[in-house]
């Protein structure tokens, strides 16, 4: 049974960086690997997600081209570098698995998920 370990979560101003990382345990990393966030009092949303290859990403249109999500499967990791962090931003990031080998945005596909961490940009 894979296990994922999210890390990297933190307090930070507006305008602030932070990488966020998805560590594997008990296995390799998922064809597909994604992150979600899910906000106080709202429901979890996509973020980002990226195949084996990393050669196809996709984003949330909130987070494109500020967020970039990698991987290295090496290190059996997924990343999410996120930059000029907003208030909207916070929120418990959580790391997915789905094995799939075609993105995919709902929550419903992936199969396996990390505990999550927590964003807080404070404004």
């Amino acid at each position: 049974q894979v296990q994922l370990v999210e890390s990297g979560g933190g307090l930070v101003q507006a305008g602030g960086s932070l990488r966020l990382s998805c560590a594997a345990s008990g296995g390799t990393l998922s064809y597909v690997m994604g992150w979600f966030r899910q906000a106080p009092g709202k429901e979890r949303e996509f973020v980002a997600a990226i195949t084996r290859s990393g050669g196809n990403t996709a984003y949330a249109d909130s987070v494109k081209g500020r967020f970039t999500i990698s991987r290295d499967n090496a290190k059996n990791t997924v990343y999410l570098q996120m930059n000029n962090l907003n208030p909207e931003d916070t929120a418990v990031y959580y790391c997915a698995g789905m094995i799939r080998f075609t993105i995919a945005t709902a929550e419903s596909l992936y199969n396996y998920w990390g505990q999550g961490t927590q964003v807080t940009v404070s404004s």
